[in-house]
């Protein structure tokens, strides 16, 4: 029953991340490596939370982590950026839950001006809320950006065959 649920959640996580990548227009040749990032990261980020008891934040820049490595390795086999593969990926685990949360807390707080009770718990619902939204979102660019300062030659060089390289000897430039 362990292993349904992860598939699960794998495979929703890869058919939200072929939609999210369908907006951005990819090559047909990134689909099955959007899916495949999107899937290991949010079925990482599943199986931190639920077996581990790591907390949404953490799990979230572990899975983003991940998803920045494979990057590398599905943009060279698939020839494109990796922000073309990793973005997409990272998408269906932003943690809307909490960011509608806080947009609800908020106009619930405007609207319960008169009552010093119900203000104060939406505005505790609001920061609350808010601080896991930013915090989630926060560990997603840092850990997906992070595996690009840790081998930038080889980040620049994924678009790159040798052909090219060698081509720009010639003029003197590399």
């Amino acid at each position: 029953m362990i292993a349904i649920d992860i598939l699960q959640d794998a495979f929703f996580a890869a058919i939200a991340g072929i939609g999210f990548g369908a907006i951005s227009d990819p090559p047909l040749r990134a689909f099955r490596y959007i899916a495949l990032l999107a899937a290991a990261g949010h079925a990482t980020r599943y199986c931190l939370m639920t077996f581990l008891g790591v907390d949404i934040a953490t799990g979230s820049l572990a899975a983003s982590l991940l998803i920045g490595m494979l990057s590398l390795w599905a943009g060279r086999r698939s020839r494109c950026p990796m922000t073309v593969l990793y973005i997409p990926a990272l998408l269906p685990m932003v943690p809307g839950r909490f960011a509608y949360n806080m947009v609800f807390s908020q106009l619930m707080f405007l609207q319960s001006m008169d009552n010093p009770a119900e203000r104060t718990m939406y505005m505790d619902m609001f920061f609350s809320n808010t601080m896991v939204t930013c915090s989630v979102i926060f560990m997603l660019a840092v850990g997906a950006t992070l595996p690009m300062f840790i081998f930038p030659k080889q980040a620049y060089t994924i678009t790159r065959d040798n052909k090219y390289r060698s081509s720009w000897k010639f003029f003197g430039k590399r």
